[in-house]
């Protein structure tokens, strides 16, 4: 395989699950530790999500990348966090191609999902390895504290995120809003081409 080949980032998707805190007002979200062990942000705190895989194209008709996103995405976080999502209510919100000459790259579809019930959270206890949910203030500050890591994009998110102070007003906003792309104009992100219809 040509190094070429081998840095051709890998399409992903990334799901942002938000909900109003139980012990005060503030939004919170789902984060996971995945494990040290790793070659991709082992030990970091993300969002649940991961590659798109071939069944999730399967599933589209036509196999577009932006429909099998949505797929994947509620597969991965079954997996990862044991939630069922309904993929209706995914909203789409920035994609994200890692920079080049990294081992690892990924295009990731980042999508909001507001949790309005409850729901019970189960790590798979292999990739993941524990969960939390906090506020965005929260994560950032223990972030600068050292006190845990976060990629750049997840960074990125929950300091948007720290802009809205409720769940209705995050929906409103996000659904009005273009979409963040990362790095602008990337060759990655066609969403008319790829089946999305929300431009950015």
């Amino acid at each position: 395989m040509s190094p070429e080949r081998e840095l051709k980032p890998v399409p992903a998707a990334t799901v942002v699950l938000v909900r109003t805190g139980l012990q005060s007002a503030e939004l919170e979200v789902l984060l996971l530790r995945r494990n040290a062990k790793l070659v991709f942000h082992g030990g970091h705190w993300v969002f649940p999500g991961g590659r798109i895989d071939a069944q999730d194209f399967a599933r589209c008709n036509p196999a577009l990348e932006y429909p099998a996103a949505l797929k994947a995405a509620v597969r991965e976080t079954r997996e990862e966090a044991g939630i069922e999502l309904d993929e209706s209510q995914l909203i789409h919100l920035a994609h994200w191609t890692t920079p080049p000459k990294l081992a690892r790259r990924f295009c990731t579809w980042f999508f909001i999902y507001p949790i309005t019930t409850a729901v019970s959270v189960q790590v798979d206890n292999d990739e993941i390895l524990e969960h939390r949910w906090i506020s965005p203030r929260q994560a950032l500050q223990e972030a600068a504290e050292q006190k845990l890591v976060l990629p750049r994009p997840t960074m990125v998110t929950l300091q948007d995120l720290l802009l809205h102070k409720s769940i209705a007003d995050l929906v409103h906003t996000v659904t009005q809003s273009n979409i963040r792309v990362f790095p602008e104009n990337s060759a990655y992100y066609r969403p008319l081409e790829m089946g999305c219809t929300k431009l950015e």
